[in-house]
């Protein structure tokens, strides 16, 4: 299928309670894109991200409306099944995506559900462990990893799946420097397109050349990270703040 990414036009949505969480959403990420969405708490960037593989959106059942094509293909029941192996998501928890009893046996859960087995199985686990620095991990049990490595396993048992869209919330949220550093070099070396929900500014800048700017179930903003965080009133007018002393225009961001 050719097409961008990520394609989403009209996205309206509201949860059962009778709260619309999304009015009318548009925007496209082109294939091999980092995109940071950006936002304040309520915004709606995490209800959006949870449309792109079914979770929320009418195909869950939910009441809503618009489109959304992943790779050219359109988000509908009877492309669900496809749409989930195209678009993995990274939780901002790490422990509600491992709940098996080792490493390996988390990564490899998802592809065994697609139906490897034997040495193809194990190829893809080795493979995603490699790519997140956790190999010599493999059979240790998730609960004996710090959070950082738990996190990094979070990201192999979705880069296992082999997604075309890696989609991360809040990846950098709880991790002490050096963690927050090795995946964001992790981050940086994956050849996928990436769209990354993030309060951490500085962090958007350094992975992300382009972010998306949300507010009140609304695209607010769309441009180049460095513009972005450098507008004073923009950010103002939509409660973001950068950490103190930190300029946009005089660090390096993302080496495209």
């Amino acid at each position: 299928m050719s097409g961008p990414a990520i394609q989403v036009e009209r996205l309206v949505f509201a949860y059962p309670d009778g709260r619309q969480a999304l009015f009318g959403v548009d925007f496209t990420v082109e294939r091999g894109e980092r995109v940071a969405l950006l936002g304040p708490n309520g915004a709606g960037k995490t209800t959006l991200v949870l449309h792109l593989n079914g979770i929320l959106g009418s195909v869950a059942g939910g009441t809503g409306s618009g489109r959304i094509q992943i790779g050219g293909t359109g988000l509908h029941r009877e492309h669900l099944g496809e749409i989930r192996r195209k678009v993995g998501l990274v939780f901002q928890d790490p422990d509600d995506q491992l709940f098996m009893p080792t490493v390996r046996d988390d990564v490899a859960f998802g592809p065994a559900n697609l139906g490897l087995r034997g040495a193809e199985l194990d190829d893809r686990v080795h493979e995603a462990l490699v790519q997140v620095g956790m190999q010599d991990h493999a059979d240790l049990a998730p609960h004996h990893l710090s959070f950082g490595q738990r996190r990094r396993v979070a990201v192999a048992t979705v880069l296992a799946m082999r997604p075309e869209v890696l989609v991360l919330d809040e990846p950098s949220s709880n991790l002490d420097p050096a963690a927050r550093r090795e995946l964001a070099d992790i981050l940086a070396g994956l050849d996928v397109t990436l769209l990354m929900i993030t309060h951490d500014l500085p962090y958007a800048l350094q992975l992300c050349e382009r972010s998306l700017l949300m507010d009140d179930g609304r695209i607010v903003a769309d441009g180049k990270t460095r513009d972005l965080l450098g507008d004073a009133e923009l950010m103002r007018a939509h409660r973001l703040e950068l950490p103190y002393g930190f300029n946009p225009h005089s660090v390096p961001g993302p080496e495209r």
